[in-house]
Formats: structure tokens, sequence, C-alpha cells
């Protein structure tokens, strides 16, 4: 995002369906999404959970579910990929015109049952896609009234964008009247009916060129559901921990004006901007040859390359959450999910186990000292904590390289983050983001990593 206080896409549509429904809490958006409540307690004192991540790795998984063309390849990284396929369907891209034959075949999870009855749910995966394959992702759930969701599309991705590839896309315009899906959140409408989704299958469509070998493989298939209570503000976590982890720090603001085919240019890219920073924190590297399309004459030429390959056609932005993570996994030893965390107490297990976070929040410029701006919705890099537990950020909305790296107090930084609902700037009720993180890690996490990774919920 901006520096500016403006709306995002995604905020002006959430704002659409809460006019809709009166009395309704504004549902989750991609750039600006309501989620968990930390610290919130059952009768008998313990912390409720908000959230529910469930995902689709092992040879096991993989044979478990519906299978229509696929089959499972096993090995150090398990996953699907077409086996004999299904059929032949035709696909008109609705971003180039270009209509083309296309062999698929399909996977469909068992029926998941969430533990948290929820009103959103975000899908992730980690995928291999090469030239002339791709990727559709959809989810079908139940209400707890016992009905059915139509079959949803979450996304259709691949990692590629030249003449053998589809463009990647989010789908519009998807509803029953109940629910809707808003770029890649599927979203109960009205939450204050106390409809709620109960479970969820995901099925997957593995497409490629008619008369090839190739074939796209899925390493992950996952989806976060959450409850979205309604806050302005959240218990003070304690702080418990003191340590800063190395992150490479790159500005999205010194990309001004390059690249406006890609959400406008530099200043709206603090998805992609902080997503390389985490991926090289990893290891991954960008080749000379990847590089070859930018302008010599830019700096951090893969800040470009990550806004281009994360851009969503049809959202026609950067900040597709699931396709950040989908970028992620194409570089070798690293895998991405979407969720949500509870608390700062979340962040700091993953700092301690080494493993660094993207946040989601939006603030006006007063509530978040030495920002220096404010936003709708904006994407950081949390790399640790202070002695006195303050938050140590990335920030890529800052001038230069130099100065991405931040310091923010940890009582005003865990309020924006976590709540679901703030007053803009002229003083209306909108969504906050709600815990919404980005985590990348190694495709065989050490011990340590894996227990600091199934204690915020994701194995």
């Amino acid at each position: 995002m901006s520096r500016a206080e403006q709306p995002s896409r995604r905020t002006v549509l959430a704002a659409a369906v809460a006019a809709a429904v009166t009395g309704a809490a504004i549902p989750a958006t991609a750039e600006a999404v309501p989620g968990t409540e930390a610290g919130r307690a059952d009768p008998d004192g313990a912390p409720a959970a908000r959230v529910d991540y469930r995902a689709w790795t092992t040879f096991r998984d993989w044979r478990s579910g519906t299978a229509r063309g696929t089959r499972p390849v096993a090995g150090a990284r398990p996953g699907v990929v077409i086996g004999a396929p299904a059929g032949r369907t035709d696909y008109t891209d609705p971003h180039t015109g270009r209509t083309a034959a296309w062999e698929y075949a399909t996977w469909t999870s068992p029926v998941h049952r969430l533990s948290v009855p929820a009103t959103e749910v975000i899908a992730s995966w980690n995928a291999h896609t090469p030239s002339g394959t791709w990727i559709q992702i959809e989810l079908k759930g139940t209400y707890s009234d016992g009905t059915d969701t139509p079959w949803y599309v979450m996304g259709r991705w691949t990692a590629g964008d030249g003449d053998q590839d589809i463009r990647r896309t989010s789908v519009d315009d998807q509803g029953d009247g109940r629910s809707s899906v808003w770029t890649d959140t599927f979203a109960i409408d009205d939450a204050s009916t106390g409809l709620r989704l109960t479970s969820y299958r995901l099925r997957l469509t593995l497409h490629r060129r008619p008369g090839t070998r190739t074939t796209p493989t899925v390493w992950r298939l996952g989806a976060m559901g959450s409850d979205v209570p309604d806050r302005f503000t959240v218990p003070a976590s304690t702080p418990g921990l003191a340590q800063e982890l190395r992150v490479p720090r790159y500005s999205q603001e010194i990309h001004k004006g390059q690249y406006p085919e890609y959400d406008n240019g530099g200043e709206a890219w603090c998805s992609p901007t902080s997503s390389q920073m985490i991926i090289e924190y990893w290891g991954g590297r960008l080749t000379e040859d990847q590089l070859a399309w930018v302008d010599p004459s830019y700096a951090d030429p893969q800040v470009c390359h990550a806004a281009r390959y994360t851009y969503d056609y049809q959202y026609a932005g950067c900040g597709n959450w699931p396709f950040n993570a989908a970028y992620a996994a194409t570089f070798d030893g690293l895998q991405g999910v979407v969720t949500r965390l509870g608390s700062l107490t979340d962040l700091e297990t993953l700092i301690a186990a080494g493993i660094p976070a993207i946040t989601s929040q939006s603030f006006l410029a007063e509530e978040l000292t030495g920002a220096g701006y404010g936003t709708s919705g904006h994407l950081m890099t949390v790399i640790g904590f202070t002695a006195d537990g303050d938050v140590i950020a990335n920030d890529p909305a800052s001038d230069d390289n130099e100065a991405v790296r931040r310091v923010y107090k940890r009582r005003e930084w865990e309020n924006i983050w976590l709540r679901t609902k703030r007053y803009n700037a002229s003083g209306k009720v909108v969504s906050g983001t709600g815990g919404v993180c980005y985590l990348y890690f190694p495709a065989h996490p050490s011990p340590r990593q894996r227990r600091a990774l199934a204690a915020v919920g994701v194995r």
C-alpha cells in the first residue's frame, strides 16, 4: 500500500458488502481482514481457539483424497501430479482473450470439520507449475444449518506468465446470498445471524497442454478457518523474548513509478517486497537470467520480479495473500502458508525458532509512533523484539533500504495488528486486520522449527 490513508480495492469491496447487510460485521478483505481474538477465555479460563489451519502435505494425505486422473508421488517432498488425465476442457483466459484446450485431472480432499465454526476461510498452496501448466483451487463448505455452499474458486495459479501460461487470477462475483468470495477470502455475508461454516473440502484441478507429459506438482494444500469477533482493542500480552533475526532490508518506495502495470508501481508493493525479504533470509535467490527482463538501472531487481510474479490479474494488485505464499514456495526448499495468529506471544515463539513473519495491519499515522504514514492495509516483516518487548519490523514503506528497520511500540503495534475494527481518517468504522500473517519456512523444518509452527497451529 502507499503511505496515504486511502482505501484499498478490497476495503472498498468489504464496505459494499457491509452496506448491504444492516448491522453485520464488515467482512474480511485481503488487505484489511478481521481475525482471531487474542486472550479471549472460556469459562474454565483457557484461551479460546479462534483459528483452525489444516493442510494436506504427506504421501498418506495425498492417498486419502478422491482422485480423478491424479496420482500421489512419494519422496522427500510428497505431492500430487497428473497421472492419466480425466479429460479435456477449454479455458478462455479473461485477461488475454485466448481460448486453449487443456488436459486436466482432479484431487479432492476428505471433508475437514472445523474445530472453529468459521466466518472466514482462506486457502493457500505450494506447487511447481512448469510452463504450460496451471492449477485451480476450489472450496465447498457446509453451513451450520446443514446446507452446502457452491464450489467456490479460490484461485487459478501458475508461477509463470508467458505465452504458454494463463494469467494467474482470482475470480470475482462468487456468492450464494449467504457467503461470498472476496479475492482470496471466503466470508459469511452476515456474521450477526450466527451462520457459520462448519466443514469444507478443497478440490485441486491440475491442467497441462494436451499431448505433453509435463505436470504440475502440488506439495501443500491447506486452508485457515477463523471466527471473527468484533473488537477495537485487544488484551495486552507480556513481553517474553529479546531477539532479532538478520533479515534483508528492502524498500518498496525506491520502486515508485517502476512497472506501473503491476499495481501502479513500487509504492503499492508492500506484500511482494516483504515476501522477497523473507525468501532471501531463507537463502532464496534469483538468477541473472530470471532478472534479465528488469531495467538494469533499477536497484533491487528481485523486488520488481516478486511484484510481477505475485500479481493477480483480476484484483489488479500484488496483495493476494495466497499468491504471495505460493510465490515463496517456488524457491527451492521453501514452503509458505497464510494463517492467523492470536498474540505477540505467538510471534515470539516463531522468532525464537528463527522464523520471521509477514503481518497485515491498518492504522492512522497517529496510531503507530514512528511510522510517519497511515494505511488502509499494509504488510511488513516482523524480525524480532527488543529487551522492552517492542516490535522490530522491516517496514518496506520506508524511504530507502537503510531506513527499513523500525522499532514500534509493543502495545500500539499489537493492537493495530490484532483488532478487527477501527476508525479511519474520516471517523468511519472500518475493518481491522485481525492477526493475519504469511509464514515462510523450510520444506524440512528443524525439530525446533516444527515445534514452534505446531504451537501456532501450522503443521
